[in-house]
């Protein structure tokens, strides 16, 4: 046995001792066959240890509201009943009987940053343990001197819940019995200074709404249903498949939605529209609304803005079952300085780099993750595969990778160290991020990691065993800022700048590219997508069918944030849901109709998907007279099925245009966003043209607008006499 002295006596009392295990619950007494029980009772006035087979014994206080007594025989499971003056007699399991419930294994793997399922462990989870059924804490805190569970079950005093030390590795572990799904709760750290600290759980899977921030226990009862989508998708990569995103911020695509209120209407509209994805800017949980969640507090925490966590799998669910993927931002390069989550998290830099130089983000007013610690980098790889894992979810779209890739990104000189070897990368990043990506796909063959990643580093799509970072796709900032600087030219002078549509053919093939119309490309001050386009109404929304019809015909994937779909003209805002009323003018409802033909029509063509990263899948056409207005390329599936796109981003339609074709015969118009039935002036080419023996064809191209043509070499050619 211990000693125990006053002092250690009393500070168990108080709940600021490493390992109240030692001294609480039943430990061997100094006989043989003798069992020295101990409890915390403040205020009792008897204590009585009850076992399960009748046995009782009476416990003496000790000091400071601690009782010990002594049990003769086998020990056994126990409650402790407590009588008081004034109030009823209280009885209770006692959280200190119970035998430690983290292993050594998993103490090991989180030591070496190793446990992929890191969720298991750590936080707070529902089971039965010894007999009793209650709630296991578990949280890392390596600088903390004494860790204590707070919460609603205990009126927010922490001294009777406090954790004891697993050892090295940080880890702090205590079972509560008989507490449920639906208790709040926090952690109370006390610091190597001697002040006491209160924190969110980092691993917890619930909390409560913003702007409360309390962790909330919870555990999951749901049976999904979408076990062909989920096994259909392992088969493939999305690589080789169509893929178009519709990108869209829960909380304002329609307001007041729930995620299973959501879930009948954003099935039915995306795949009206036959989108293949949904995007959704980040779920997990965040306090302040503007910042669409992208300053996140609760990793594993879906937001509860809008339900329960099984609600949320609800939603992806449905979505899979109607055949639509799911992709969520996810956002492991920054995090918040909020007092109440992850920042100084046992009262001194755990999560951040302590470095002033790289622990901050200057742009954002946020702390950066220290990626060269291995608890942290396993906080971050576990949290990706946690959202693959628990939620279903087909990809992750990693927000500013940039910002973590480079040392100096957004500093000036002085304001950053380089790496070991004199350079601006940052190496502990780099290691991580490719640590994320090689460990999601070995775990879930066909999902997609895809990186937002400004700048033009090298191997972003390359494998990670050829010294790429591994993810699947990027996102093509470049072709994104350079076409719509174009398409928001007067037409009038967009021939003194075709450049800027024809350098993306450059590098269209060095990545695996997503083309993104994304969120922030209409908000502060930039407006909405048809607010950038020239000239009157008619001629804003054929430049933006032209845009949208040249935009999925472009080698690569395709994104498009929510509203562009049907040309809303206010900027977007989180605070208000979409301008759908602008559907009540038919000019907009036919651009919304004209996207859904377009996804339609991009998804039945394999031409325009299947070889996006494959150069020789790809030409550009050339005419007998140049015309720089007009832009025009061919694009090949493994069949020898080709299509050809040809663009006129001019104001006036374009008679007699001839083009060298890849084949010579009927070449049929599959797409026309001129057409009438989308708002359009209805030129054309009476649904075909055709290329003569030296391949080349006369043709009609309409103003402001975009021409698919496929090679259709058995089609009948009408004539005056046979129709």
């Amino acid at each position: 046995m211990m000693h125990l002295s006053p002092e250690l006596l009393d500070e168990v009392a108080g709940g600021s001792h490493h390992d109240p295990h030692a001294v609480l619950g039943i430990h061997a007494g100094d006989a043989p066959g003798t069992w020295v029980i101990r409890t915390r009772r403040p205020l009792a006035e008897t204590v009585t240890a009850v076992f399960d087979d009748g046995r009782r014994v009476p416990l003496e206080h000790v000091r400071s509201g601690i009782w010990e007594g002594t049990l003769d025989g086998r020990r056994g499971p126990y409650q402790i009943t407590a009588t008081y003056a004034d109030a009823p007699d209280y009885t209770a399991d006692d959280p200190y009987r119970h035998e430690p419930l983290v292993g050594d294994l998993d103490l090991h793997l989180i030591a070496e940053g190793r446990h992929e399922q890191l969720w298991n462990v750590l936080g707070a989870h529902v089971i039965e343990h010894d007999g009793s059924r209650g709630a296991r804490f578990a949280v890392w805190a390596p600088n903390a001197r004494a860790v204590r569970v707070v919460g609603d079950f205990n009126g927010w005093d922490g001294t009777g819940h406090a954790m004891r030390s697993m050892g090295a590795s940080g880890v702090w572990e205590l079972f509560v019995p008989g507490l449920g799904s639906g208790s709040t709760y926090k952690f109370e750290l006390r610091t190597r200074w001697g002040t006491w600290v209160t924190k969110a759980d980092p691993m917890a899977r619930f909390a409560e709404v913003p702007p409360a921030t309390a962790s909330v226990v919870t555990e999951s009862s749901y049976e999904w249903s979408d076990g062909d989508w989920m096994s259909s998708r392992g088969r493939t990569t999305p690589l080789s498949k169509p893929m178009s995103v519709y990108e869209l911020h829960l909380g304002s695509w329609r307001a007041g939605l729930s995620y299973r209120d959501a879930a009948d209407a954003l099935v039915d509209y995306v795949t009206s529209l036959g989108f293949t994805h949904v995007e959704f800017l980040p779920l997990a949980e965040h306090p302040f609304g503007g910042s669409w969640g992208y300053q996140v507090t609760g990793y594993f925490a879906p937001t509860s803005r809008f339900g329960r966590p099984d609600d949320l799998r609800y939603l992806i669910d449905r979505l899979h079952q109607a055949g639509v993927g799911v992709i969520m931002d996810w956002v492991p390069g920054h995090f918040p300085k909020d007092d109440f989550a992850l920042a100084r998290f046992d009262g001194d830099t755990l999560y951040e780099h302590g470095d002033p130089h790289r622990g901050e983000h200057k742009d954002w007013g946020t702390l950066i993750f220290d990626y060269g610690r291995r608890e942290v980098r396993n906080f971050l790889v576990a949290n990706a595969l946690y959202w693959l894992e628990e939620f279903h979810v087909d990809g992750l779209r990693v927000d500013a990778v940039a910002s973590m890739l480079y040392l100096d990104y957004s500093r000036e000189p002085g304001e950053w160290t380089p790496n070991i070897h004199g350079g601006r990368e940052n190496l502990e990043a780099i290691s991580f991020l490719q640590e994320v990506t090689a460990t999601a796909y070995k775990r879930y063959p066909g999902i997609a990691m895809i990186a937002e990643e400004s700048t033009s580093f090298p191997g972003v799509t390359k494998p990670t065993d050829h010294a790429g970072l591994g993810f699947g796709f990027k996102w093509n900032m470049g072709w994104m800022n350079d076409s719509l600087t174009y398409i928001s030219r007067d037409p009038l002078y967009r021939g003194h700048h075709e450049g800027e549509l024809s350098f993306s053919y450059v590098y269209a093939f060095s990545e695996n590219f997503i083309l993104p119309i994304s969120h922030d490309e209409v908000v502060h001050g930039k407006g909405s997508l048809i607010g950038r386009m020239p000239g009157d109404h008619w001629q804003q929304l054929a430049n933006m069918r032209a845009f949208l019809a040249y935009m999925w015909g472009h080698p690569g994937k395709q994104l498009l944030f929510m509203g562009q779909e049907f040309g809303q003209y206010a900027e977007w805002s989180e605070g208000r849901e979409l301008d759908w009323w602008i559907l009540d003018q038919p000019a907009h409802r036919q651009l919304q109709s004209f996207v859904g033909n377009l996804n339609r029509v991009y998804r039945d063509e394999s031409a325009l998907w299947s070889r996006d990263s494959d150069g020789s899948a790809f030409t550009r056409l050339g005419a007998p007279t140049w015309n720089p207005n007009v832009q025009a390329i061919a694009r090949r599936d493994w069949h020898g099925n080709t299509i050809v796109m040809v663009c006129n981003f001019a104001g006036n339609p374009v008679y007699d245009y001839e083009l060298d074709m890849p084949e010579k015969g009927v070449w049929q118009e599959i797409l026309n966003s001129d057409a009438q039935e989308f708002g359009g002036s209805g030129v054309g080419n009476l649904g075909m043209v055709t290329a003569g023996d030296d391949h080349r064809a006369r043709m009609i191209l309409p103003p402001l607008g975009v021409l698919w043509l496929k090679h259709a070499p058995h089609a009948h050619i009408p004539s005056p006499t046979q129709g």
